[in-house]
């Protein structure tokens, strides 16, 4: 049952990218170029997610626990870091080169293969790496 509303729940996320264009990496290019041709209907896609998230948010925390699991695993550390800063940043040179971020590149998978597979192995490569390093440096302190 768990599978199936995930299953469900991809299926909504996907076609509200694909539906907003973010699908798209010139909507995204777009939107981050604030000193040219400026597109900021991002923006819009970014205010009904909060929207839509914080009504959901409120409804669903009012619950002792969700549907499919045993409890909240909702995030407690509130510090901002030099690991936070640095993969923020990384993060944000990625999506500003590629335009795409990590969600739309797995719907683009179907879409753009050609172009959206390479950027997904890369990716998935630097996830691991970044693993790996992360790993490394909780090791040696």
């Amino acid at each position: 049952m768990r599978f199936i509303f995930a299953s469900i729940s991809g299926l909504i996320f996907g076609f509200g990218l694909a539906l907003a264009g973010m699908l798209n990496p010139s909507k995204v290019q777009g939107f981050l170029n604030i000193f040219g041709v400026w597109d900021p209907s991002l923006a819009f896609v970014m205010g009904g997610g909060i929207i839509v998230n914080a009504i959901g948010y409120y409804f669903v925390l009012k619950r002792d626990k969700p549907l499919f699991a045993e409890k909240f695993a909702i995030p407690t550390t509130k510090n901002i870091d030099k690991n936070l800063l640095i993969g923020s940043a990384i993060f944000g040179i990625g999506w500003g080169l590629a335009g795409l971020c990590p969600g739309p590149v797995i719907s683009n998978v179907l879409l753009q293969p050609e172009d959206a597979l390479i950027f997904l192995i890369i990716m998935i490569f630097g996830l691991f790496l970044g693993r790996r390093v992360r790993i490394e440096s909780t090791d040696t302190e």
